[in-house]
């Protein structure tokens, strides 16, 4: 899979779209996930399906169906640069050591105030999460990516719309 994503992210490297997994299902299905920073339409699936198709076809690649699609509300944070890039957003993180017996939060990303602050001793950035505890309080959660099992964006979405 390693050289999937690698041959993947090379082939849309000057599309200004960035990969973020390639994951191979049953039945020959190889599902890319792909972003942008104004978000992905059906124009850049299809713009990537075709680009996709060719690139596989001349390296060989092995699949039976090929599903390009965006990352959905819930998308999932795996790098640094996804981190930085939703600060303030609110996400759900999974520890991979529980803290209090907890291992999931939910809450608002934040950044460091410096970065003198972010550099711990193993020089990983060290991130926020401002959650709600008890009783409404508001504590924040220092960690680095090292800590974190998966983490992803964790939207409050209101379907009720407007009363007429």
């Amino acid at each position: 899979m390693a050289d999937i994503f690698s041959l993947t992210e090379q082939a849309l490297a000057g599309m200004d779209i960035e990969l973020v997994d390639v994951e191979r299902a049953g039945q020959g299905l190889l599902r890319v996930t792909i972003d942008t920073p104004e978000g992905v339409r059906i124009e850049h699936c299809e713009q990537v399906s075709r680009h996709l198709s060719r690139v596989y076809e001349v390296e060989n690649v092995d699949y039976g169906r090929l599903e390009v699609s965006s990352p959905g509300t819930d998308r999932p944070l795996r790098k640094e640069a996804d981190f930085r890039r939703f600060a303030g957003e609110r996400v759900e993180i999974k520890l991979r050591e529980a803290i209090d017996s907890r291992k999931v939060f939910s809450g608002i990303l934040t950044l460091p105030e410096t970065e003198g602050e972010a550099a711990d001793q193993q020089g990983g950035t060290t991130f926020g999460l401002e959650f709600e505890a008890q009783k409404g309080e508001m504590q924040v959660l220092s960690f680095t990516l090292d800590d974190v099992e998966r983490a992803k964006l964790d939207p409050v979405l209101n379907f009720k719309g407007k009363k007429r």
